[in-house]
């Protein structure tokens, strides 16, 4: 994220009797940019909630002057938490919260205040959102007692919006994905596949009357528990997946919601940890994982591999940048054998909504090579490509540039 000063669009209309002309406007928003001072040349004064938004975008991103003294000057925040849960309590009054939560994001980056997300009065003052739930996972370890409930409300509701926007989608995909090809002649009534019916039917097609006369039925054949489908997901817990962690977690509580999916989910850096038993919560599995740590991609598939119990029916999908510290032809060896084997391999370079990731392409080429293509993936394409492993299909694999 740039660090020059954001004015966002929703900005709000100056204060003062009278709308300004054209000119006055740009003369107003160029002197938000430039965040005044002797050098930003407009002659635009600010007053009211416009000199109000101005000390909270100059909070941020106000650039070092050189006062008389000599000694250097900025305009940032400082380590006080009062301050600056005043400058957050500001800026959900002057900007909506997507701007506010890019604000809050570049003060994280920009000042150091990751440190005082650990204090409970000023957790309740941010907006949430994947990326603060990211930061507080990687300060897990050393929140004090006091905050960690707080912590756990914060991340529970970013948690909560992200199944609600999530969860219905997935189902519907993997329901229609799973044992498509086994059909049944005389389904029950919520087993009848309409749109393979009414295509077997259409010569039966009355136009008279505007309908098809479905003759024969097509439905889904149920699916056993003895041959469920299984999928594991290897999550890479680094601290450069962050956001990947977030989504894999609470699509790893929709899939284990599933009685006919068998999932299992491990969270790796230099050891391996398996949070299978904690999917019937995501919160929980979140506070399972130790971000920050190095990476051993190889031992996690290794312990991938162990639990593989019938490769035909198994889908591994590996989450992570592919920077390895392991043994990286072991790596790629494992890869092959599980291929080998019958089962379907993915590997995602990312699954978040932030656009291309970094990631180290001389891996991604070689698990290519062995058949396993390796992308990035958003959240809202992660249900196609779940239904399209299930399946053995091609994946819908997008341009990650």
């Amino acid at each position: 994220m740039t660090v020059e000063r954001q004015v966002p669009r929703a900005a709000g209309k100056p204060d003062g009797p009278g709308a300004p002309d054209a000119a006055g406007e740009r003369l107003r928003r160029w002197r938000l940019v430039l965040g005044g001072g002797g050098a930003d040349g407009t002659g635009h004064e600010l007053v009211g909630r416009d000199a109000a938004m101005d000390g909270a975008l100059g909070a941020l991103y106000g650039k070092e002057e050189k006062p008389a003294s000599g000694r250097d000057r900025s305009a940032g925040l400082g380590a006080s938490a009062p301050a600056v849960a005043r400058w957050l309590g500001d800026i959900r009054t002057y900007f909506p919260a997507s701007v506010v939560r890019v604000m809050q994001r570049d003060a994280i980056d920009r000042l150091g205040l990751a440190t005082l997300l650990l204090e409970p009065e000023l957790l309740e003052a941010v907006e949430a959102d994947v990326h603060l739930v990211g930061t507080l996972l990687s300060l897990n370890r050393a929140m004090p007692e006091t905050t960690r409930e707080t912590a756990r409300a914060v991340v529970r509701k970013v948690v909560q919006e992200l199944e609600k926007r999530l969860a219905t989608r997935t189902r519907a995909a993997l329901t229609g994905a799973l044992d498509r090809g086994a059909r049944v002649t005389r389904p029950r009534h919520g087993d009848v596949d309409w749109n393979r019916t009414i295509a077997a039917n259409l010569k039966h097609y009355l136009p008279e009357h505007g309908t098809v006369v479905p003759e024969r039925l097509v439905g889904h054949g149920r699916v056993s528990p003895s041959v469920r489908k299984e999928v594991i997901l290897c999550i890479d817990q680094s601290g450069s997946m962050a956001s990947s962690v977030v989504y894999a977690s609470v699509f790893g509580a929709v899939l284990a919601s599933m009685r006919s999916i068998a999932t299992r989910l491990v969270v790796f850096d230099t050891a391996v940890a398996d949070l299978t038993d904690r999917l019937d919560d995501p919160v929980d599995v979140l506070f399972g994982t130790r971000l920050g740590g190095g990476t051993d991609i190889n031992r996690a598939l290794s312990y991938c591999q162990s639990r593989i119990t019938r490769p035909a029916d198994t889908v591994v999908v590996l989450i992570s940048d592919l920077y390895e510290g392991g043994i990286r032809d072991e790596m790629l060896k494992r890869v092959a054998a599980m291929r080998a084997s019958g089962v379907r391999f993915v590997a995602l370079l990312a699954l978040s909504d932030e656009g291309a990731p970094a990631y180290d392409r001389e891996h991604a080429a070689a698990l290519a090579a062995l058949g396993a293509p390796a992308f990035a993936c958003t959240p809202e394409l992660f249900p196609e490509v779940m239904a399209a492993a299930l399946e053995k299909r091609p994946l819908p694999i997008p341009d990650v540039g």
